[in-house]
């Protein structure tokens, strides 16, 4: 095997797979990504859950194929300068020059890495980068970290067929906040699916994604779903299990509105939340006619208080919540105003985007 490559090419490559190599693994082939040369170059990279698979644009000199170190090549195609030559040596090693610097590192042979999942051609689905990208923003964070309800920690993709089209809705929740987005796809489906994404893999696939304004292809399959773009293919394996039903958590009498502006109402929360307690950033709201004062209190340091305009023509009322809940929500919209409904002191809250009918977040109030 031997190839020549422009740094660029071979930078960006390796920082496709950065976020999957798996350098703490006790199977040191998962730190490595394979290089396939014959008429093209191709590298691909797994954890045994994720796996990524690209083209490569290079030179090809010899074809070949071997497994190499992906964070070793990865820092030194960042620091050398001008075009790189890859050659394959005796006993699984690589030559790398670049003028006149010269590495070698130690790699295995391809039969050491892990066969990869054949793309499903059964169900294919179309979807706008920009349009999943917004998607998995507006709902991960909403997602659960290391959860022992595994479903949580993931994003539930939700494909509803109807008669000329297909509703396709993403969620995340953790069980104390929940946010669905959705839009509409062209397309058909023989029945309503519903398949878990894990959040590793919806991370990188929104890094894979950013800045593209291209179609993402989806594959879904029984086990995986793949994502292609560009010549680019992300697979990822589905979470296992049962998740939550979503629609039963989203109030529907809910008759209390506030409308707030966004960036006044979240530059508040961040001031008084540095008075809250830290493990629970508890932020208490005191709701009366055109205003919101927000308090924080924490015995051992001191208390805040601040005082926002707001439409409210309510009753006072006072409600607490997780400040850093409400501000990952405000943080991801894009509108001038955010509108606020209430029913109770600690029944669920919607919080919506006047300017995006298709996103809806709910966050469950606390007792301050």
């Amino acid at each position: 095997m031997k190839l020549k490559i422009q740094k660029e090419a071979i930078q960006n490559a390796l920082q496709n797979i950065q976020g999957i190599v798996d350098r703490k693994t006790t199977m040191p082939i998962l730190s490595h990504f394979l290089l396939k040369v014959d008429g093209s170059a191709s590298l691909m990279a797994t954890d045994l859950d994720i796996a990524l698979k690209g083209p490569l644009d290079a030179e090809i000199l010899q074809a070949g194929s071997l497994c190499i170190p992906a964070r070793k090549l990865f820092e030194i195609a960042r620091e050398v300068e001008g075009e790189i030559l890859l050659e394959a040596q005796e006993n699984n090693w690589v030559r790398v020059t670049s003028g006149k610097s010269t590495f070698k590192l130690m790699g295995l042979p391809e039969t050491d890495f892990p066969a990869l999942p054949e793309i499903s051609e059964s169900e294919k689905l179309s979807v706008k980068a920009p349009a999943l990208r917004d998607m998995i923003e507006k709902t991960i964070y909403a997602s659960g970290e290391s959860d022992t309800r595994y479903a949580l920690n993931g994003l539930l993709l939700h494909f509803i067929p109807r008669k000329s089209d297909i509703e396709f809705k993403v969620i995340g929740t953790d069980g104390h906040r929940l946010s669905v987005i959705a839009v509409e796809l062209q397309g058909s489906l023989p029945e309503e699916k519903k398949l878990i994404l894990p959040k590793k893999a919806a991370m990188e696939l929104k890094k894979l994604i950013e800045g593209s304004d291209d179609s993402v292809t989806l594959h879904l399959d029984k086990n995986h779903i793949f994502f292609s773009l560009d010549g680019i293919v992300l697979t990822s394996r589905l979470i296992e299990g049962t998740y939550p039903n979503y629609e039963q958590v989203i109030p529907k009498d809910n008759e209390k509105e506030v409308v707030v502006d966004r960036t006044a109402f979240l530059k508040a929360l961040k001031r008084t939340s540095i008075m809250s307690r830290e493990k629970t950033n508890a932020v208490r709201l005191d709701l009366e006619a055109g205003k919101i004062t927000l308090i924080s209190m924490n015995p051992d340091i001191g208390e805040a208080r601040e005082e926002i305009a707001a439409q409210y023509k309510g009753e006072q009322m006072t409600v607490g919540y997780n400040a850093r809940y409400l501000m990952d929500i405000l943080n991801v919209m894009e509108s001038e105003s955010v509108v606020l409904m209430l029913q109770e002191q600690l029944t669920p809250t919607l919080v919506l985007d006047p300017d995006n009918k298709n996103y809806t977040c709910v966050v469950m109030p606390m007792r301050t």
